[in-house]
């Protein structure tokens, strides 16, 4: 057995071991999964198995941290072929691996393709069918959570897998300029150049230290980076740059609230934290999952009795 291997069934044995109630029921079980880093805290699979109890299905949502279980990067591709073997139906992906998973995939929905990003991975018939939900996930979270507010003009601060499908949904809800920032500049370069080529909105890439100057001139910032996360606490810039006229945005909904949201609430901004795009997203992965249309508002409602 390969050290990647080796080290994936040590980690299934421990996931095993945390879910011990469905032992002995793996034929009528619809198994997914959430892999990722730092995923503790997620409320993804409260969300899911509610709702698969819901609709009169055993549903186990597994939570495959990568940090918990001591894996590597490069086991990715290891883990992917043994939850296949293990008959999951399919997988959500986040943190850090978004864009890692596109070349381990058969096939990429229209959606996922021109994101170039995937969060959620079906498993049918032996294959694995690349999707991407956040998109959509973010874009109906602003219209229930914020409703119609200004997008002439939105900084985005994160063009990592998360940033790709933040950028798209911003053009699709009327951002007619949208500067991207990103410690990784050439990676900010890249998707602005994709914004711009895919849509009719006006797109700049710029360096961190222009981000103070592009805040103070625009209608809405949204934080699509993971740092507020609790694996990774902090802001991604100072909110003092922020005016109480603006919207702020933030992906990350674990903790609940970020600090940069709540710092920006206290300066007057309207804020929307991330809750609504996860349960929005999860949504849609679970119909992917399952076939099966879920009521979004009983999502809600687990969402937030368990946060």
């Amino acid at each position: 057995m390969t050290k990647q291997g080796d080290r994936v069934r040590k980690a299934f044995a421990i996931v095993d071991a945390a879910r011990s109630g469905f032992a002995g029921r793996q034929d009528k079980v619809v198994r997914v999964g959430l892999l990722g880093r730092g995923i503790g805290s997620s409320l993804t699979p409260a969300m899911h198995e509610a709702e698969g109890e819901r609709h009169g299905l055993h549903y186990r949502y597994d939570l495959i941290d990568f940090d918990r279980l001591g894996l590597e990067d490069n086991d990715l591709e290891a883990m992917l072929a043994a939850v296949k073997e293990r008959g999951y139906s399919g997988l959500n992906i986040t943190y850090p691996f978004k864009q890692a998973i596109l070349p381990l995939l058969d096939d990429l929905s229209p959606e996922a393709d021109l994101i170039g990003a995937v969060n959620t991975v079906v498993l049918r018939h032996g294959g694995c069918m690349g999707h991407n939900t956040d998109s959509w996930g973010f874009a109906q979270s602003v219209r229930v959570g914020l409703g119609a507010v200004q997008m002439d003009h939105v900084v985005q601060v994160g063009a990592g897998g998360a940033g790709a499908a933040i950028a798209h949904a911003l053009v699709q809800l009327g951002a007619t300029s949208l500067d991207i920032v990103d410690a990784d500049a050439a990676r900010a370069q890249i998707l602005a150049t994709h914004i711009a080529r895919t849509s009719n909105a006006r797109t700049r890439a710029l360096m961190p230290d222009q981000l103070g100057e592009a805040i103070g001139q625009a209608a809405g910032v949204v934080n699509a980076t993971p740092v507020g996360m609790e694996k990774l606490p902090g802001m991604p810039f100072d909110p003092a740059i922020l005016g109480r006229h603006q919207w702020l945005a933030d992906i990350i909904y674990f903790p609940r609230e970020t600090e940069l949201i709540r710092q920006a609430s206290r300066l007057g901004c309207r804020t929307l934290p991330g809750g609504g795009m996860a349960i929005y997203q999860a949504a849609r992965a679970f119909r992917l999952f399952t076939d099966i249309d879920p009521d979004s508002a009983e999502m809600s409602k687990t969402f937030a009795a368990n946060a």
